[in-house]
C-alpha cells in the first residue's frame, strides 16, 4: 500500500497536536510525517520545487502529487477513521474561498496555540511513522 507524507511545522503546538490527532485516526498507517524544518523535510521541499522558508503551511505528498493548505487538510481528513472523511465534501468550495480561512489559522497559530523551542521528537512507538 502506498503511503503519503505529511510535512508540518515542527515547532508549532497546533501542528504537533494535529499530527497526534491524525496518528490516532489513521489505523492503516497511511501517513508518515516529517517536520518542514528537518533535513528530510527540506530535501522533499527542494525536490518538489517548494519554498524551503515558507513554514506556515501543511504539505501533503500523495502519489507524487503535492497538496497544500486547505486542500491538504481535506485530503488528509478523507483518509481518517470515523466521520472525518465527511469533511472532504468541502473540497467543492473553490480554494480561493477555503485557503484564506486556512491562512488566518496559520497566521495566528503561534499566538493562539504557542510554539516549541525545538521540533517534535516522536515517541519510540511513533518513530517508524516519521521520516
Amino acid at each position: 500500500m502506498d503511503q503519503a507524507i505529511i510535512l508540518f511545522d515542527g515547532v508549532c503546538n497546533f501542528c504537533n497536536s494535529s499530527v497526534n490527532f491524525i496518528i490516532d485516526r489513521d489505523p492503516k498507517n497511511y501517513f508518515t510525517f516529517g517536520a518542514l524544518q528537518s533535513i528530510k523535510g527540506q530535501a522533499l521541499l527542494e525536490r518538489y520545487g517548494l519554498s524551503q522558508t515558507a513554514l506556515d503551511t501543511l504539505i501533503l505528498i500523495e502519489s507524487k502529487q503535492i497538496y497544500s493548505r486547505s486542500t491538504a487538510a481535506l485530503r488528509i481528513a478523507k483518509r481518517l477513521s470515523g466521520l472525518w472523511p465527511l469533511f472532504y465534501c468541502f473540497v467543492i468550495i473553490p480554494r480561493f474561498l477555503r485557503d484564506p480561512i486556512y491562512g488566518l489559522i496559520a497566521k495566528y497559530r503561534y499566538k493562539i496555540f504557542g510554539k516549541r523551542e525545538v521540533c517534535r521528537v516522536p515517541t519510540p512507538e511513533e518513530k517508524a511513522r516519521f521520516l
